[in-house]
This record gives structure tokens, C-alpha cells and sequence, in this order.
């Protein structure tokens, strides 16, 4: 065992060995910091109806929808830039500041859409402030998700990396969660002239002190020790340029991609279109299709955890494997009990595409940084997951809504879904097994073995 490996297998070990006391912090910042970039995000999907009528007047209801959810689908477009933009910085300088910069930028945005004008008081610039102000949100976004992950998976011991890193899906669905909550919080207690003139405002104002909350907490955060061994080796080529990253990684990039469309359409279906859905299609009043949302969140929340440790058992691409098959099975059936229009059975059906989409996102989150080496980790991961947001994630509303529209079919988006899991299907099993690998670069399982003989 060369002198570098040894050095590099050093570090490593004290990162595992260090993990319990380190990881609770390291959680913690992340975590908390994704749950304020997510709660700002997921407040507009909630509010989508309230919006449109706001920022888009029109006599039909249709109509203002698929503008709300256009505007919602145009900020995605701006993920892939912001991935790549902080990606990029994250790998060169650290992850560390990178996500401090994406929670303030997040929240600013988030924190001016409170205070927009609507279109009744400033006209055709009110929506076009709006979309702008979305586009920062996605343009941050872009660079938080990969970041937080890459952050927790380099502190974490390799054996438990599916379980610690569930914990920011868990704070992605929490944050939703509490968006619902809040949302249905104020539908319930003010009426519908005090929930339009100021009460929709709410939930995008709470996002400067939660963001200043967030701030405080990553600025306190250090850089992980994969990083750290990286710079320590060549500090002139801590990080790849994009060329040589997208030409080097461009194989894994497509494979992963082609799952996390599956991920992204499942996520945005079940935690922002849905409640749409339920009242649209199944007839439910804005409270009960929030109430069903937020248990189905509150679910997908707890349950996270025990995806993360089900993946760290059985390996990440067994659980691909469950997740394409639960999704060509159960969506049909979600969908049918969703547009039920009886509360009892909208439950389940919603509980039906949670446990797909919460698989999902955890296996997603571990493979992110296990698909990729330190040096491109940041670059290739944001830019794969967020192109893949871009395309299945951000459209995911307004695609099933023109869906519904133009085929007058109710289950054409759950047809849609299982589609895009044949894609993630033959995408995510083209994938290697990641679960047990060193996200160390150059340390191998044998360089550990040889320097800790009698560590089994």
C-alpha cells in the first residue's frame, strides 16, 4: 500500500470511525437547509389554484392552470444552469459555501414573491416579476439537492450511506409537509376573500427568517473530508471542467438520468400535482385534497428512513428493481382510488404512489454520489439531476393536465408514469452496484482490506 493510499485510507477511517458525533451536525445543516429551499418551492405547488387566479385571470379554469403550472414548469429550466453553475463551484472551492449561497438565494426569491403585486394592481408585469422570481428559485435549487447529498454521503460510513442519506429526503417531504400544512392551516381559518387578498402571501413571507435560520447553520458547517483529501492531494486539480467531466462521465450520466426521470415525475406527481388532482378530477374541496396530501406526506416522511436502510441491505440496484416494478403495478390502481372522490379511498391511493416515490428519491440520493468520483461529484450529479427534473420533474403538472385535457382520458397521466418507468427501468439496471464502494477517490476495497487485516 503506497504512502497516498495510506494517507487517503487514514482520513477515510477517522471519517467512518468519527461518523456517529459528526453526523448528527452534518445532518442537521443539511438537512434543515434543504427543508427551507423545498418549504419555499412546494408553497407555490400548493397554492397553485389561488395563483393562477391572482397572476392569471381567466374564464376558464383550465386555461389558468396550465399558465400557473407553465410558469411552474419554466423555473426548472433554470435548474440545469444553476447545477451546473454550483456544481462547478462546489467541486473547485468546497461544498460547504456553495450551500450556504443557494439557501440565501432561495429564500430572497422566495421572500420578493410575498411581496409581488398581482396582475388586478400592476397588469401583465405582475406574471412576468412572477416568472422571474421562480427562475431564481430554480436556479438555486439547481445547486442545492446534489450539494446537500454529496455533503452528507462524504461524512458518511459506507455501510449506512442508504439510511443517513434518506434524511434529506426526509427533510425534502417534511418541507412539503409543512408547506400543506400551513397552506391548509390558512384555508381553514380565513375566508376565501382574506385567503386571496393577503393570506396566499403568508407562506412565502415565513421564508426569510426560516432562510436566515438555514444560513446561520451551513455557515457553521465544515467541508467534508472527501473534499478536503482531494484538495490535500493536487490542489491544482481539486475539481474537473465540464468538458472533461460530462466527456468522462457521460455513460453513468444517462444511465442515472434515465432513473432519476422516474424519481422526478413520481415526486412532483405525488407531492405537488396531486392535490390538484384530487380536486379536479376527484372532486374533493381545497381542504380535503390538502389534508390527503399531508398524511401521504407525513407517511413518505417517516418511511424514508426505512427505504435507506432496506437499499443499504439489499444493494441499489435490487431496489431500482422494486421501485419500477411497484410503480407498473400500483399506479393505475393510485390513480383510479385518487379520482374516487371519497375521501377514505383517496387516502390509500395516495399512499400507493408514496411508497414508490419515497423509494425512489432515497435511492436516488445515495447513487448521486456513489455513481460518481470526488472530483466531478458535485458537477456531474447536478447537472444529471437537474436535467432530469428539468425535463420530467418541473413539467410534470402541466404535462398531466394537458394530458386530461386533450385525451379527456383521467388515467392518462398514471399512463405516462409507467412509461417513464421503462426508461428508468432500463437506465438504472444498466447501472453498477455502488452500495458498498469508497467515495474516496483511488481508495479501493482492497487497499482497505491490506491496510486493516483484521478489520472483518
Amino acid at each position: 500500500m503506497t504512502s497516498d493510499q495510506r494517507s487517503q485510507h487514514d482520513g477515510h477511517r477517522l471519517a467512518e470511525s468519527d461518523a456517529p458525533p459528526t453526523l448528527g451536525k452534518v445532518i442537521s445543516a443539511a438537512a434543515i437547509g434543504n427543508f427551507v429551499e423545498w418549504f419555499d418551492f412546494a408553497v407555490y405547488g400548493f397554492l397553485a389554484t389561488v395563483i393562477a387566479n391572482q397572476f392569471f385571470p381567466s374564464e376558464s379554469v383550465s386555461l389558468g392552470l396550465l399558465k400557473t403550472f407553465g410558469v411552474f414548469a419554466v423555473a426548472f429550466a433554470m435548474r440545469p444552469l444553476g447545477g451546473i453553475f454550483f456544481g462547478i463551484l462546489g467541486d473547485r472551492i468546497g461544498r460547504k459555501s456553495i450551500l450556504s449561497l443557494t439557501i440565501l438565494l432561495m429564500a430572497g426569491a422566495t421572500t420578493l414573491i410575498g411581496l409581488l403585486p398581482t396582475h388586478e394592481s400592476l397588469g401583465i408585469a405582475a406574471p412576468i416579476l412572477l416568472t422571474v422570481l421562480r427562475c431564481l428559485q430554480g436556479f438555486s435549487a439547481g445547486g442545492e439537492y446534489a450539494g446537500s447529498i454529496a455533503y452528507v454521503m462524504e461524512h458518511s460510513p459506507r455501510h449506512k450511506r442508504g439510511w443517513y442519506g434518506s434524511f434529506i429526503p426526509v427533510s425534502t417531504f417534511t418541507a412539503f409537509a409543512s408547506a400543506a400544512l400551513l397552506v391548509f392551516a390558512l384555508e381553514n381559518s380565513l375566508t376565501p376573500e382574506a385567503m386571496a387578498g393577503w393570506g396566499w402571501r403568508v407562506p412565502f413571507l415565513i421564508a426569510a427568517p426560516l432562510g436566515l435560520i438555514g444560513l446561520y447553520l451551513r455557515w457553521r458547517m465544515e467541508e467534508t473530508p472527501a473534499f478536503k483529501a482531494l484538495a490535500a492531494e493536487d490542489s491544482t486539480h481539486a475539481h474537473s471542467p465540464l468538458r472533461e467531466t460530462l466527456k468522462s462521465q457521460i455513460h453513468s450520466i444517462l444511465r442515472l438520468g434515465a432513473f432519476i426521470s422516474l424519481t422526478a415525475l413520481s415526486f412532483y406527481t405525488f407531492t405537488t400535482y396531486f392535490a390538484t388532482y384530487l380536486q379536479v378530477v376527484g372532486g374533493l374541496t381545497r381542504p380535503g385534497a390538502l389534508l390527503v396530501s399531508l398524511i401521504a406526506l407525513v407517511f413518505a416522511a417517516l418511511f424514508c428512513p426505512v427505504a435507506g436502510a432496506l437499499s443499504d441491505r439489499f444493494g441499489r440496484r435490487r431496489t431500482i428493481g422494486f421501485v419500477c416494478a411497484w410503480f407498473l403495478l400500483m399506479t393505475i390502481p393510485a390513480f383510479l382510488l385518487a379520482s374516487s372522490g371519497e375521501l377514505l379511498k383517496a387516502v390509500p391511493g395516495v399512499l400507493l404512489l408514496a411508497v414508490g416515490a419515497l423509494t425512489s428519491n432515497v435511492v436516488t440520493a445515495t447513487l448521486m454520489s456513489e455513481t460518481f468520483p470526488t472530483r466531478t461529484r458535485y458537477t456531474a450529479s447536478a447537472f444529471t439531476y437537474n436535467i432530469s427534473y428539468t425535463l420530467f420533474g418541473g413539467t410534470a403538472p402541466l404535462m398531466a393536465t394537458w394530458l386530461i385535457d386533450v385525451t379527456d382520458n383521467n388515467l392518462s397521466p398514471a399512463i405516462y408514469l409507467m412509461l417513464i418507468t421503462v426508461l428508468a427501468a432500463a437506465g438504472g439496471l444498466a447501472l453498477r452496484e455502488t452500495h458498498r464502494i469508497s467515495l474516496v477517490d483511488g481508495f479501493t476495497e482492497e487497499a482497505e482490506a491490506d491496510a486493516l487485516p483484521n478489520s472483518a
